[in-house]
């Protein structure tokens, strides 16, 4: 039976360590390895990330093109048709409808990501719903059920 102080690697799962640079009877001797001549002979190498061996990287050989907006603000969406759902299954309290209630019921994922509101869906319920943008669409179907559309700051 093996216990911890008696075990050892498998049969042949080890070998000896390629011992680089210790003369010509270590069979490794001469160029310990690196081959002749090049930049990977040399001692200090160290490659750069995208080289490729003096060929045009691949980095500078396709075109530059397009614009990333440093200021874009992703929204998180939510249709109209969820939140009548949420309302018909009894999840708002007579409070409004805020990010953070959304959140905690599991409607929106992150309370950081700003909340959009779309006018996807029917709504019939009478909803007080404040959140950081809404389209026009669905400020409009609020309001036309009786209820508000507030935006946050």
């Amino acid at each position: 039976m093996k216990h911890i102080g008696n075990l050892s690697p498998a049969i042949g799962s080890t070998g000896k360590k390629k011992r680089i640079g210790r003369g010509a009877g270590s069979g490794h001797g001469g160029t310990s390895t690196r081959g002749h001549k090049g930049h990977k002979a040399t001692s200090g190498y160290k490659s750069k990330r995208g080289f490729e061996g003096g060929q045009m990287p691949l980095s500078r050989r396709l075109p530059k093109f397009g614009f990333s907006n440093p200021f874009r603000v992703e929204f998180q969406i939510l249709n109209l048709s969820t939140l009548q759902e949420l309302s018909d299954a009894n999840l708002f309290d007579g409070n409004g409808v805020t990010p953070e209630l959304l959140y905690e019921i599991g409607a929106i994922s992150k309370r950081t990501v700003p909340l959009k509101i779309l006018g996807s869906g029917e709504l019939t319920a009478k909803l007080h719903i404040s959140a950081d943008s809404f389209s026009e669409s669905a400020k409009q179907k609020i309001e036309s059920a009786g209820g508000t559309a507030i935006t946050n700051g």
